[in-house]
C-alpha cells in the first residue's frame, strides 16, 4: 500500500500542479470517471483549441444540435473559450469539433471520440452516445483560461450497462423545480440516464392529479416533523410543496434533452398515509388520518377489498403515464404492513373471493399484495407500459412482466434474475446515499445510520458470482438511492450525493476488470475541480487521512497505517495534542501498545485538512487472539472478532465496522490472555437502534480456564428486555467478581430472541451488536 499510495502523490502533483507554470497551455487528460472502456494514445501533435475553433453538427439534427450547445456551454465553463456551434460535417473538420452519429456499435450509447492535430469529431451510435463523449470531453479538458492542448487520442467507450440511475426521494423533504434540474445535471456529468422519482409516501404527496385534487391540496402538507430520530419531539413547522403537472413536464423535457429519462414512483399499496388523508374511504378503517410527520412505516396502507380503491390506482397512473413517457413506471410495493389487512372485513372478503390461501412461502395476506400490484401491472401494461417494484414484490409471486428494484440486498435481484425478471441492484449496504459517509458520525449532518464509504461504493460488484452467464443477463442496471427524511435541503442532497456518484458512476459504466479504487481516487480531484466550478457542495472524506488498524496479539499492539490520496505530509500526535508540521511525520506503520489518543493531519500547501482523532483505550483483552464459538452475522461481520479487542470505541453508528452483530444465536467468544493474568472485572458495550431491530443484550456471562477446556463460570447477569420509551444508543454492562489468575477467558452474551409485542417486528429474534471487550 505504500508504494501505490506514493505512486498516487507522483502522479496528481505531475497532473495538478506542473501545468500550472505561468504562460503554458494546459493539457488535456484522458483519465476521466467512469473510465473509459478504451483509451489508445496516439503519437502527434496536440491538437489546439482555442476561440476559433466551432463545434458543427448535421443539419436537421436537432438532438445534436442540443448537444453541441451543451459542448459549447461546457468548454466555456471549463476554458472560458466561446464557441460558435453550426451545421456542419467531417469535411468542415479541420480545426472544429464535429459531432455525428452512424458509428456502427452494439451498444446504442457507445461511441469514438477521435482527436488529431487538425480537430476532434465524436461519433456515436446515437445521439445519447455522442452526448457522452461530449461529457468524456468536457472532463478531460483542463480548468484553464483559454486555449488548452488536446494529446492525440482515439477512445472507443460504451456503457456497462443499460439502466444507470440515482433516486431522489421528494416526499419526506420537498425541493423546487431548479434543484431537481440541479440533480439531473449532476446525473449527466456521472453519464447517468435514469432519473427514479419519489413523488408520494406518507410524508406528503408532491404530483398534481387533476381528477383528485386533494391529493396535493391536503396531502402535500404536514402540520409538523418529527424532531431527530422518531424521539417524539415535532418542530411544529408546516412542511408543503408538490410539482403542477406542467412543472413535472418542463423537468421530463430537461431530462430529455440531457438523454435522462424520468422514472416517476407512486408507492402503493404501502406509504400510503398522505393519500389515505386526503381521502379516507380508500383505507380499511375509514381514518381519521394524518400527513405523517414521523418516519418509518405506518400500519394504514390502501385497501386491498375496497373496489374504490382499484379505481384510485388506474386513476393516478392514468394521469402518471400522460406526464411521464418512460418505459418503466415503479409502484412501490415495499414496506406494506399486512395489520389493517389482517382485520379488515372487506380485504378478507376478496381473499375469499379470489380463493387466495397462505402456504408455507407466505400469507394470504402476501398474496392479497401481489394482487394489487398485478391489478397496477395490467393497467399499465395495457398502455405500452412496464413495472418496477421493490424487492417485496416477490412475496407472493413477481407480477409476470414486472422489474425488481432489490435494496433490502443483493438477494431480491439474484432471485429475481433465476426467475427470469430483469432486476437493478440497489442494495443499502452498497447505495443507500442517506447512509453516513464518515466513522466520525458527530462531525457530519445528521443521517438516517448506516455505513457507506466512497470506497464501499466502488468495490460494489452487482453482478453476482453465483449467477450463470444466462441468468447475469437479467441484472440490467445499477442505481444508488437517496431517501431524505433527514436531509431538509438540496445543499445537503449535494454533500450526500458527491463523490459517492462518482463511484456509482464507475460501477453503472466502467469494465470491471479495469476498476482499481487507488487509481480512480487518482482520478478524482479533475472531477472534483468541475464539482468545484458548479458550485456542488460534496464530501471531503477522502482527501483527509485514511487509517487502518490490525491488532497484532503477537507483539501485542495495534499496527496503524495512515494514507492520504494526494499528499504523504501526514503529521501524527500519540498523546491527544493537536498535531503540527512540526510534530512526528508518518513515514510506515505505527505501533501503539498503550492507551492514548491518535491523532493525525495532512499537511497540504493549501492547508490542513480536519484532525483524524482515535482513542485507544486498552485493558488486558487488548489485541489478544480470540475465538469465536459460535458465528458472527455475515451482513455485520466487518473485520471479524478482532473488532471486540481492537482497543477501539464504536459510536452510535452500528455500521460503522467497530461493532459485530449476532442474529439467532448467541456470542461465545474466548480470549487467549497468553499467560495466567489476575483479572476481576470485564464489561462489554452494546449498540441499541430498536427501530432498526437491534437491541440490548439480555444476558452476560464470564467463565475462565487454565487449559481452554474446562470452563467455570465467575459472573453473571440478566437485564430485562428493552421497552418502547428506553433510549437507543451505546448501553455498558460490567460485572465484577473476586480476582482470578486465568489463561482462557469466555465471554458469553445472549441477544434478544423474541422482540416485545410493541415492536412492529415483534416475536421475531433481534440482532445485537457487540463491541469492546474489557478485561482488568
Amino acid at each position: 500500500m505504500i508504494s501505490i499510495h506514493r505512486l498516487l502523490k507522483t502522479t496528481l502533483l505531475a497532473g495538478l500542479f506542473t501545468a500550472c507554470a505561468s504562460g503554458t497551455v494546459q493539457r488535456a487528460d484522458y483519465q476521466v470517471i467512469p473510465l473509459p472502456q478504451q483509451v489508445a494514445g496516439v503519437q502527434g501533435a496536440d491538437f489546439r483549441l482555442d476561440k476559433n475553433a466551432k463545434i458543427l453538427y448535421p443539419e436537421n439534427n436537432e438532438a445534436l444540435k442540443r448537444n453541441a450547445e451543451f459542448l459549447a456551454e461546457y468548454v466555456g465553463q471549463m476554458t472560458g473559450l466561446r464557441l460558435q456551434t453550426a451545421p456542419g460535417t467531417g469535411t468542415d473538420a479541420r480545426g472544429n469539433i464535429v459531432l455525428a452519429t452512424g458509428l456502427a456499435a452494439e451498444n446504442p450509447e457507445a461511441y469514438r471520440l477521435q482527436v488529431t492535430a487538425d480537430g476532434v469529431t465524436i461519433t456515436g451510435a446515437s445521439e445519447a452516445g455522442v452526448f457522452y463523449g461530449i461529457q468524456t470531453l468536457r472532463k478531460a479538458l483542463p480548468v484553464t483560461d483559454g486555449a488548452a492542448l488536446l494529446p492525440q487520442v482515439e477512445i472507443n467507450d460504451w456503457p456497462r450497462f443499460g439502466y444507470r440511475g440515482a433516486h431522489l426521494d421528494v416526499s419526506r423533504h420537498f425541493i423546487g423545480v431548479d434543484s431537481v434540474k440541479r440533480f439531473i445535471d449532476m446525473l449527466a456529468l456521472h453519464n447517468m440516464n435514469r432519473f427514479h422519482w419519489h413523488l408520494t409516501d406518507d410524508q406528503g404527496w408532491r404530483i398534481e392529479i387533476r381528477k383528485h385534487p386533494r391529493l396535493t391540496e391536503v396531502g402535500s402538507v404536514r402540520k409538523a416533523t418529527v424532531v431527530g430520530h422518531n424521539t417524539g419531539v415535532y418542530d411544529s413547522v408546516p412542511h408543503s410543496g408538490f410539482y403542477t403537472q406542467d412543472e413535472a413536464r418542463e423537468i421530463v423535457a430537461y431530462a430529455a434533452e440531457r438523454h435522462i429519462t424520468v422514472i416517476p414512483e407512486i408507492d402503493l399499496p404501502g406509504h400510503m398515509l398522505a393519500a389515505l388523508t386526503a381521502y379516507p374511504q380508500l383505507g380499511c378503517t375509514g381514518g381519521p388520518y394524518e400527513v405523517w410527520g414521523q418516519w418509518g412505516v405506518a400500519d394504514d396502507v390502501l385497501c386491498a377489498g375496497n373496489d374504490s380503491t382499484l379505481r384510485f390506482i388506474e386513476d393516478v397512473l392514468a394521469e402518471v403515464v400522460e406526464i411521464f413517457p418512460s418505459e418503466y413506471i415503479h409502484v412501490g410495493g415495499d414496506e406494506c404492513p399486512k395489520v389493517r389487512w389482517k382485520a379488515c372485513p372487506k380485504c378478507q372478503a376478496r381473499i375469499k373471493a379470489l380463493g387466495i390461501k397462505g402456504d408455507a412461502k407466505h400469507t394470504a395476506e402476501e398474496y392479497l399484495q401481489s394482487f394489487v400490484i398485478n391489478h397496477a401491472e395490467k393497467f399499465l401494461n395495457a398502455r405500452g407500459r412496464q413495472i418496477i417494484g421493490w424487492d417485496e414484490t416477490l412475496e407472493g409471486g413477481l407480477a409476470p412482466n414486472a422489474t425488481v428494484m432489490s435494496w433490502r440486498g443483493v438477494e431480491g435481484g439474484i432471485e429475481a434474475a433465476r426467475q427470469g425478471h430483469q432486476a437493478i441492484m440497489t442494495p443499502t449496504t452498497y447505495l443507500y446515499f442517506d447512509y453516513y459517509q464518515s466513522k466520525d458520525v458527530d462531525r457530519e449532518p445528521m443521517a438516517i445510520g448506516g455505513y457507506v464509504p466512497v470506497e464501499m461504493v466502488y468495490n460494489y460488484e452487482p453482478v453476482s458470482p453465483t449467477l450463470s452467464p444466462e441468468e447475469a443477463k437479467y441484472i440490467i442496471g445499477v442505481q444508488a438511492n437517496l431517501w431524505t427524511e433527514y436531509i431538509p435541503n438540496f445543499r445537503q442532497v449535494e454533500y450526500m450525493e458527491l463523490p459517492r456518484m462518482a463511484a456509482l458512476a464507475e460501477i453503472q459504466w466502467s469494465d470491471p476488470t479495469q476498476k482499481n479504487y487507488e487509481l480512480f481516487l487518482a482520478r478524482l480531484p479533475k472531477l472534483v475541480r468541475i464539482y468545484d466550478l458548479l458550485g456542488y457542495n460534496y464530501a471531503t472524506h477522502v482527501f483527509d487521512v485514511n487509517v487502518s488498524f490490525l491488532p497484532n496479539p503477537a507483539e501485542g499492539v495495534l499496527d496503524v497505517a495512515m494514507f492520504a490520496i494526494d499528499s504523504a505530509d501526514i503529521h501524527y500526535t500519540l498523546d491527544g495534542s493537536e498535531p503540527t508540521a512540526s510534530s512526528p511525520k508518518y513515514t510506515d506503520t505505527l505501533k501503539i501498545d498503550r492507551p492514548g489518543t491518535l491523532k493525525a493531519v495532512v499537511i497540504r500547501p493549501t492547508g490542513a485538512s480536519r484532525v483524524f482523532t482515535e482513542e485507544i483505550a486498552f485493558n488486558k483483552a487488548s489485541v489478544k487472539p480470540i475465538t469465536m464459538l459460535q458465528p458472527i452475522n455475515k451482513q455485520y461481520e466487518y473485520a471479524g472478532a478482532g473488532t471486540l479487542v481492537d482497543g477501539l470505541r464504536g459510536n452510535g453508528n452500528y455500521k460503522t465496522g467497530r461493532w459485530i452483530a449476532f442474529w439467532k444465536n448467541d456470542m461465545e467468544a474466548v480470549i487467549d490472555l497468553l499467560q495466567p493474568t489476575e483479572i476481576s472485572r470485564a464489561q462489554i458495550e452494546t449498540c441499541v437502534v430498536k427501530g432498526d431491530w437491534v437491541f440490548d443484550a439480555r444476558y452476560f456471562g464470564v467463565e475462565v480456564s487454565d487449559d481452554g477446556v474446562t470452563y467455570r463460570k465467575v459472573a453473571e447477569a440478566e437485564y430485562p428486555v428493552l421497552g418502547q420509551k428506553d433510549r437507543d444508543g451505546i448501553y455498558e454492562h460490567e460485572l465484577t467478581f473476586d480476582p482470578v489468575t486465568t489463561r482462557y477467558v469466555k465471554i458469553v452474551v445472549k441477544p434478544e430472541h423474541s422482540m416485545p409485542e410493541w415492536h412492529p417486528g415483534k416475536n421475531s429474534p433481534a440482532f445485537v451488536f457487540i463491541d469492546e471487550i474489557s478485561l482488568n
